[in-house]
């Protein structure tokens, strides 16, 4: 199957931002801590496409977290969506009026690193800022396990995908994305 060596997330956070080990922390006290695991990459294949080609996991299994900025008058939010590695965000549509914002856009690199206190191309939904809110495609809850990054380059985690529903805060959307 796929060509990782996972290990239960809870027992690694040397492998884990340190938002996303202290979510996991608190979350294991109410999802079985065997769903929620983590394996080590090597962080130059982080990048999703190079990673799934190295690591043999199918663009199906793989989830984006990409964070938007959603403005509204002079105020600004940011939230994450989670769609898989197949498709697109639909930023300017569904995305957008969920937020009910009048532009919405994807974060700028630096925003998204200090907001989140991950890496940039290792954000993940786990860990995020509870006042976030969180859009998961309906796709993406679908999938028996789906990869998602751990919030370093040098790891991803690997967890069901109806577990990234019982996040703070998120919420699932039919439509979320668009194929890519």
């Amino acid at each position: 199957m796929w060509q990782l060596t996972d290990h239960a997330a809870a027992d690694r956070p040397d492998l884990l931002a340190d938002p996303v080990a202290a979510a996991i922390a608190a979350w294991k006290h109410t999802t079985p801590v065997e769903r929620l695991r983590v394996a080590a990459i090597d962080p130059e294949l982080a990048d999703t496409a190079n990673f799934c080609e190295a690591y043999g996991v199918p663009l199906e299994a793989s989830a984006n977290c990409v964070v938007i900025a959603a403005r509204r008058g002079g105020e600004a939010r940011l939230a994450a969506c989670v769609v898989l590695a197949t498709t697109r965000a639909d930023v300017n549509g569904v995305v957008r009026r969920r937020l009910e914002a009048r532009k919405a856009s994807f974060a700028p690199r630096e925003e998204a690193v200090r907001q989140t206190g991950m890496e940039y191309g290792g954000i993940t939904p786990v860990g995020l800022p509870e006042e976030w809110p969180i859009l998961v495609d309906a796709a993406v809850v679908a999938q028996p396990f789906v990869v998602v990054g751990s919030g370093l380059r040098r790891s991803k985690l690997v967890l069901p995908g109806t577990a990234l529903a019982e996040l703070p805060g998120a919420e699932v959307v039919d439509g979320l994305a668009r194929p890519a």
